[in-house]
């Protein structure tokens, strides 16, 4: 199994199943043992495909006598992988995209090497010349076929943060994202993680916003490092071990996680507790829940209760019982396109559906907390609607919660108990976090 064969297999198994990219990586580079090489190669194509579609479809089209629809689907599979390497990757000879291609396709669909080939030699000659719209024009068309994101998602944007801003947050996403680790500190400190991980060879550098946060390069393989595995540290974006730090959970409170798979945050929270308290785990799914009793067990956290539960609702019995709610709300997940690229083609009107959810969720959650606790709402998306508007519509109907602001370890501050943080100029996912506290 070569690493195109494998990309083409995971490619097809995610359009027929809709499984997530970086689950289907994972397993597959488990099931195949590639060398770094061919990692490296077989993660770039998946990736690569999976995020540029749109870019790669308006290719295609360009150069071939059917649209795209019309063609076999395991046609155009190949199409975009070889579309792919003469665009994106140039450490591919147009003579290996194109002849691999050919080869690729004729396993399965000999007929159509000639066409593969035919329509692969033209793009190799011509590039992308010529496909993409007008930018001063369409603004909003040449977004979405440059930069490989819906039109529904660049009109958003550009509505809510401006043009210019708009196009930077659409760069941003398109570029991998850099590893990040989450110091355990009941177990290490910082400096040892460094220390431990350049002695062999890893580059790695101290986080720009967390005092808990590693920066990996991102060729490293960070799924069977020692130190991931033995729970001296866990992957954790420093955008959500800032999410964790802004709730101020201390040694001995009564935590609340309400929607909290796969753990991450409950982790970051009882660390930081010094592991004395009690961290309540929530989470809709029941078959989530063993990654957070695992995760757990790892990482030496016994603090940490799992329940399965519906957070529309309350739980009665603990009832103003909680010193630190988390609100981490199911959400579209545009935050995060860098890490998931097929996050980008969600339905518009699953997304127009999330805020209801979400501040039901938040409202019902907000009953845990004792006077003078403290609640944070997060999304990691980019969405007004599901962050400011739905935290607004709370402070509106509540007299017994203020807003709280707050700064982040790097000095940026919220305003009115609210911040977002931009993947093109903060370095981490796209997040939004807020800070509510009661007051009677």
């Amino acid at each position: 199994m070569n690493a195109r064969q494998a990309a083409f297999l995971s490619l097809e198994k995610m359009r027929k199943s809709g499984s997530y990219s970086n689950l289907e990586i994972n397993s597959s580079i488990e099931k195949y043992g590639f060398s770094d090489a061919d990692r490296a190669f077989y993660t770039r194509l998946v990736y690569g495909v999976t995020e540029r579609m749109i870019s790669l479809d308006r290719v295609i089209g360009h150069y071939s006598a059917r649209p795209c629809e019309k063609i076999d689907p395991d046609v155009l599979t190949v199409l975009r992988m070889g579309a792919y390497q003469l665009l994106y990757m140039d450490s591919v000879t147009p003579y290996a995209a194109v002849n691999e291609s050919v080869a690729l396709v004729s396993k399965s669909k000999k007929s159509a090497g000639a066409f593969v080939n035919a329509l692969l030699r033209r793009v190799a000659e011509k590039k992308d010349e010529g496909v993409y719209p007008d930018s001063s024009s369409d603004r909003i068309g040449y977004l979405s076929a440059y930069y490989s994101y819906p039109e529904w998602l660049c009109r958003m944007w550009s509505d809510d943060y401006g043009y210019g801003k708009c196009e930077s947050i659409l760069k941003a996403q398109n570029e991998a994202p850099f590893p990040t680790l989450r110091v355990n500190t009941l177990k290490t400190t910082r400096e040892e993680l460094i220390s431990g991980l350049k002695e062999r060879g890893i580059f790695c550098r101290e986080g720009d916003i967390s005092p808990f946060a590693v920066r990996l390069d991102d060729g490293a393989r960070i799924g069977t490092l020692d130190e991931t595995a033995d729970g001296r540290a866990f992957v954790q974006d420093e955008a959500s071990q800032a999410c964790a730090l802004t709730l101020g959970a201390k040694k001995g409170d009564v935590v609340i996680d309400v929607c909290s798979c796969p753990g991450g945050k409950s982790f970051s929270l009882a660390i930081g507790m010094e592991n004395s308290g009690k961290v309540y785990s929530f989470d809709l799914h029941a078959s989530k829940l063993s990654l957070v009793g695992k995760g757990a067990k790892r990482l030496g956290i016994d603090i940490i209760e799992t329940r399965e539960h519906d957070s529309t609702k309350t739980v009665p019995e603990l009832e103003g019982k909680a010193d630190r709610v988390l609100v981490d709300a199911p959400c579209s997940g545009l935050g995060v396109i860098a890490k998931k690229p097929e996050l980008r083609y969600k339905d518009k009107s699953a997304v127009e559906r999330l805020p209801e959810i979400q501040y039901s969720i938040l409202s019902a959650s907000s009953r845990y907390l004792k006077p003078g606790g403290r609640l944070v709402y997060s999304t990691c998306t980019l969405n007004i609607r599901e962050n400011e508007e739905v935290a607004r519509r709370f402070l509106d109907s509540r007299t017994d919660f203020r807003p709280v602001d707050f700064s982040l370890p790097n000095g940026k501050k919220s305003d009115g108990g609210m911040l977002t943080l931009f993947p093109d100029t903060d370095g981490t996912d796209g997040f939004f976090i807020s800070l509510f506290e009661k007051v009677l």
